[in-house]
């Protein structure tokens, strides 16, 4: 029997942890770079907030790039998770970077997540968040 696809989505800060080291022995998969899109951060009502909050992904959506961005990103990870499932691959790294791993790139973790598990339902999808623990917030992973 085959192994169901396993795609490890982190969430990350550039100037923190950096990129996600990939624990397979795949040796790598996407990363995204979100630093482009407007920083929510900089905003006062949305410094204490995260990606997980209503606030922040109504801003994100309706005030930035981000939906432009997303797309586009679906578009070009739908090309190798579909290659991937036909041809039996295990693993699967997508990776969203931000400045301090808060809000952009978590939002981005759990849209893409959400994408996949709606298109790709043969995929495990798997969230970290990687610095939500140093942020002392309640949704540190889900998977």
């Amino acid at each position: 029997m085959q192994n169901k696809l396993v795609i490890d989505i982190h969430s990350f800060s550039y100037k923190k942890g950096g990129i996600p080291k990939d624990n397979t022995e795949n040796g790598g998969g996407f990363v995204f770079d979100c630093r482009g899109i407007l920083n929510p951060g900089r905003i006062e009502e949305y410094k204490t907030q995260t990606g997980n909050d209503i606030g922040v992904q109504e801003f994100l959506e309706n005030k930035t790039e981000m939906p432009n961005f997303l797309k586009s990103i679906h578009s070009l990870i739908s090309i190798s998770i579909t290659n991937y499932l036909e041809r039996g691959f295990e693993n699967l790294q997508i990776n969203f970077g931000c400045t301090g791993g808060q809000h952009r790139s978590v939002y981005s973790a759990i849209k893409t997540a959400e994408f996949i598990r709606q298109n790709f339902p043969d995929a495990e999808v798997k969230i970290h968040h990687d610095e939500q623990l140093h942020l002392n917030l309640s949704s540190a992973s889900s998977n």
